[in-house]
C-alpha cells in the first residue's frame, strides 16, 4: 500500500512555496505522493486566496525527485482538452514521469460551472468528461489527432512532446459511491478515487462499503490487464503508527491500494500549513 498527502489549492496553499515545502517534507518523511485540489471557485471557501494547481505542482516537482504528483481531482469538462493535455504532459516531463492524472466532473458544479455561464447539467458534463478523456489519451501519445465529436473537434493536430510515461500517465477517476456510473468509468481506466455518501472528505470510509466497491470495480474492469489498477481511499488518521494501522488495515484488506491523508473538510487544519506539516512530518502509517 502507498501513502499520499492531500492539500487544497487555497488558503496557505495558494502560495507555491508552501506547497513545495509540504512536498519536500513528504518526500523526506517517506510518503509516496502529493495531491492538490483543482478548484477555481468553491463558495464554501470563498474569501480565501486560490492558486492554479498546475503551477503549485510545478513548484512541488522542482523541489522533489521521488514522490508522485497530481490533482485530486481535475474537472475535465471545465478545461479545453488541448490546454489540459499540455499542462499534464509538461508536469510529467518536468517531474521525470511522476505525474498522476485524476479526473471527474468536479464540484460543486453550480460554483465551478454555472457561476461562469457554463452548463451544470450532469449528463452534458459527463459526456464532455468521457470525450475529453479520450482526447487527452490521444494527445499524450504524440501522434496526429483528428476528432469530430459531440463536444470537441480537432483537425490534424500533433501535440509534442508526448508524456514521459507510456502509453500515458495513470488516469484515476473520482466519484461518489454508491453511484455506479462514475465507478464504471473508473473501471475503464487505471484507478478509482471514491468519496462516499456516508464518509465525505476527511472522514474514514466503512470497510464493508469499500469491499463492495472493490468487487464492483473488479466486475467491470475493461482496461489492459497488464496495467495496475489502484483503489485510492482517503481520510484523516492519527499520527501514531499503531492507531493509524488500526484505521487503515481493514481498508487495505478490503482492497485499497493507496491511502490519501486528508484534513477534514470543515476542520480548521484544512488549508493550514502548520497543521498539515505536523501530520506530514510524523510520517505515513506503518502497516
Amino acid at each position: 500500500m502507498r501513502f499520499s498527502v492531500n492539500i487544497p489549492n487555497f488558503g496557505d496553499f495558494a502560495d507555491a512555496r508552501n506547497v513545495a515545502a509540504v512536498a519536500v517534507a513528504a518526500e523526506q518523511a517517506g510518503w509516496d505522493g502529493l495531491f492538490v485540489w483543482d478548484h477555481v471557485l468553491h463558495r464554501r471557501h470563498q474569501g480565501r486566496p486560490f492558486a492554479d494547481p498546475w503551477m503549485l505542482l510545478t513548484a512541488a516537482a522542482l523541489a522533489t525527485s521521488r514522490i508522485r504528483l497530481g490533482t485530486l481531482l481535475t474537472p475535465v469538462p471545465r478545461y479545453r482538452p488541448q490546454q489540459l493535455a499540455r499542462q499534464v504532459a509538461t508536469l510529467d516531463r518536468l517531474s521525470g514521469g511522476r505525474a498522476v492524472f485524476a479526473a471527474g466532473l468536479g464540484g460543486p458544479v453550480e460554483d465551478e460551472y454555472h457561476s461562469f455561464g457554463d452548463t451544470a447539467e450532469p449528463r452534458v458534463l459527463a459526456e464532455r468528461l468521457d470525450e475529453g478523456l479520450d482526447l487527452l489519451e490521444r494527445f499524450w501519445s504524440g501522434r496526429p489527432v483528428d476528432h469530430h465529436g459531440r463536444h470537441y473537434e480537432v483537425r490534424d493536430v500533433t501535440l509534442l512532446p508526448a508524456t514521459v510515461q507510456r502509453p500515458r500517465p495513470p488516469v484515476w477517476i473520482g466519484g461518489f459511491w454508491p453511484r455506479r456510473a462514475p465507478m464504471r468509468r473508473a473501471a475503464r481506466w487505471d484507478g478509482a478515487v471514491p468519496l462516499f455518501e456516508t464518509a465525505r472528505h476527511g472522514h474514514v470510509p466503512d470497510a464493508a462499503e469499500v469491499r463492495e466497491l472493490a468487487g464492483y470495480l473488479r466486475e467491470h474492469r475493461t482496461a489492459a490487464a497488464d496495467r495496475p489498477f489502484e483503489l485510492v481511499l482517503g481520510g484523516a488518521t492519527p499520527p501514531e503508527a499503531a492507531r493509524a494501522k488500526d484505521v487503515i488495515g481493514p481498508l487495505r484488506d478490503a482492497g485499497a491500494t493507496w491511502w490519501d491523508e486528508r484534513q477534514i473538510q470543515g476542520g480548521p487544519g484544512l488549508d493550514s500549513l502548520p497543521a498539515v506539516l505536523r501530520r506530514v512530518e510524523a510520517g505515513p502509517p506503518v502497516l
